[in-house]
């Protein structure tokens, strides 16, 4: 198991990776797009087709993540919501959180 610190700057990168898939799907007026799965894996390649909407929903929170079904770090995560393709989580480990509020793109919006 990858260090808290690690997994978290892991899904940071995810997220900002996302954020760029988003805006341009939005470019687009894509009602879907698929995302990279943003869990603490480095190694994971998994796509998530998920709606826009949800992704817009999931943002808010600078602490939530979407990742693949199964790829929870329950460790430092809560699982907030099953969808049938992917999950929504929430870091509730201190570090992890800490980490990805301070690396969230929209911080500064």
């Amino acid at each position: 198991m990858a260090p808290v610190e690690e997994i978290a700057r892991n899904e940071a990168f995810f997220r900002a990776v996302n954020e760029g898939i988003a805006e341009a799907s939005e470019k687009f007026e894509s009602e879907e797009a698929e995302f990279l799965c943003e869990c603490g894996d480095a190694h994971c390649t998994r796509r998530l087709e998920v709606p826009l909407d949800e992704y817009e929903a999931v943002r808010k929170h600078p602490t939530r993540f979407i990742v693949r079904r199964g790829h929870v770090a329950s460790e430092i995560e809560d699982l907030v919501r099953n969808r049938r393709r992917y999950a929504i989580v929430d870091k509730v480990d201190r570090v992890a959180a800490r980490i990805v509020r301070r690396l969230n793109p929209r911080r500064a919006r």
